[in-house]
């Protein structure tokens, strides 16, 4: 995934195309089987973000060819760990890393420009809790993220494929359920977002009847957006324009 919507100044009813860029999602049976719902798409890099990562990417990017992460090793400390799927251009994760320095963040972005800019942020805001994949999240989470580990998995605002025939291309279904089920520590969180309210009803059923999970607020019920998920320009226009916002909250058991 990439940008969120809540990232650009375009209007909620559109489609997030930089989203689109990097939505991912998985076949029940086999992940390298599975209908990729991004395009590779990179865009251009400005030159602060070509600069962002020439000078940072040693220092806070992650290789998925060096296989399973020691989570205490790659941030030198023993910590809540919460990787968010498709940062976009990085800002509300550099801001939830800045207010939450207890927590360690990791960040998954195929979308470089995107990663770019939240190295330029990290760099800006001497972030020292913020590591970054420019890779696919499912290859990721399967090649790199240790099982039972995660206080929490963030998913912000993925591009919602609103026509009914591209459904199947959204990346919350099932098995992707399933999958980051088994990243969470027992009691850690899945928490999803999203302005299209056809997608948060379908997040809604998927999750509902996903196993292992328990909704924070209650059966069918939507969460107030926490306090730790940034309120974006782009969201407060929304809401002035009568458009809504979903926030599901699910947490392991």
């Amino acid at each position: 995934m990439s940008d969120h919507s809540h990232d650009k100044p375009t209007d909620l009813e559109a489609v997030n195309t930089e989203n689109a860029a990097t939505e991912e999602q998985a076949k029940p049976e086999k992940y390298n089987e599975r209908i990729r719902s991004f395009a590779r798409r990179q865009g251009r890099l400005t030159n602060a973000q070509e600069q962002a990562l020439e000078d940072h990417w040693n220092a806070f990017g992650l290789e998925i060819n060096n296989g399973m992460l020691n989570l205490t090793e790659v941030f030198g400390r023993e910590a809540p760990t919460i990787v968010e799927i498709g940062f976009g251009m990085g800002k509300s994760l550099a801001e939830m890393a800045e207010a939450n320095p207890q927590n360690n963040y990791i960040g998954i972005e195929v979308h470089k420009p995107g990663v770019g800019a939240l190295l330029k942020l990290v760099e800006e805001k001497n972030l020292s809790n913020v590591r970054v994949f420019n890779h696919d999240a499912i290859e990721v989470l399967e090649d790199c993220i240790p099982k039972n580990e995660l206080s929490g998995v963030y998913l912000f605002f993925p591009d919602p494929w609103h026509k009914k025939r591209h459904h199947k291309r959204r990346i919350l279904q099932p098995a992707f359920a399933a999958t980051i089920a088994q990243h969470l520590k027992i009691g850690g969180q899945f928490h999803m977002a999203t302005d299209w309210e056809n997608y948060a009803e379908h997040m809604m059923e998927v999750m509902s009847a996903a196993p292992n999970y328990r909704n924070i607020s209650g059966d069918q019920q939507f969460t107030p957006r926490p306090d730790y998920r940034p309120l974006t320009k782009f969201e407060a226009r929304g809401h002035r324009l009568g458009h809504g916002v979903w926030d599901l909250i699910f947490e392991r058991v």
